[in-house]
This record gives structure tokens, sequence and C-alpha cells, in this order.
């Protein structure tokens, strides 16, 4: 895995399966178009290349980081009033994480792989446990 990610809060999503529901349903209506899933953001990151190397864009979703998608690429956008953005491309299969609480932020930061949460095996959807709960059992440290 790579050694830098992305760490952005997943603003309006309540769970993965949520995630999962917006996700597919705007890759569907972008095949109309590019045919790409992304994630729009203001300010572009400078260590792309680093990014590119299998980093991942972490979601935190109610607090916690819950799920990570790999980053594929970048692009520009101009929006109507001619403000230019960054695109995060995305792969489209989210993993999900172990949950680690997180607190908020604004805009999107580094995340080393040291820093970010291991990733859940296969079927464990113990990464989309309550929010509380999750608080609760990594303060304990049984998460």
């Amino acid at each position: 895995m790579a050694e830098l990610h992305i760490i952005k809060l997943c603003v309006g999503i309540q769970n993965i399966d949520h995630l999962r529901t917006v996700q597919t349903a705007k890759l569907a209506e972008a095949r109309h178009g590019k045919g790409r899933l992304w994630h729009r953001t203001r300010h572009g990151p400078r260590r792309k290349d680093e990014l590119l190397a299998g980093g991942s864009l972490y979601w935190v979703i109610g607090g916690i980081i819950k799920a990570r998608q790999k980053l594929t690429g970048f692009d520009q956008y101009v929006d109507a009033d001619g403000i230019r953005q960054c695109l995060l491309l995305l792969d489209p299969v989210i993993v999900g994480t172990a949950a680690w609480p997180h607190r908020a932020f604004q805009g999107w930061r580094y995340l080393t792989t040291k820093d970010a949460p291991p990733d859940l095996a296969e079927g464990d959807e113990s990464g989309d446990i309550p929010d509380e709960m999750a608080r609760e059992l990594r303060e304990l440290g049984l998460l």
C-alpha cells in the first residue's frame, strides 16, 4: 500500500451502504458522460505522484473513519462562476476500514499509512457499527 493518502469528511452520508448507493447512482449518471467516479474539492493536492502510487481517499462518516477508495487520478473542473476545482478520481470499490474516530475539519488532509486504519476482512461489517458504540469500543481498546 502507498505511504500517502487523503482523508475527507463524507458530508450528508449516514453509513457505508448509503455511500455505496449515492456513488452507484452518481456513476450510472456519469456513464452518459465520461463514466468516471469523482469527488470535487476546491484545492487539489500538490503531492499527486505520491498519492497515485496506490493512495486512497479515506472517508470520515459521522465522525469516524469507516471506508476508503483508491485514488485513480486527478482532473480539473471549472464551475459556472469560473472557479477552478479539482476532481479526485476514485475507484468504484469501497473498502471498509476499522472504525477510527476522527474530529471534524474543513477540506481534506494528507494521511500517512501509519496513521490510517486497517482494512476490514472481506464480509466484515464491523466498520459500520453505530457511531457511539464504535467510539466506546475504541476508548476501551476493543477496536
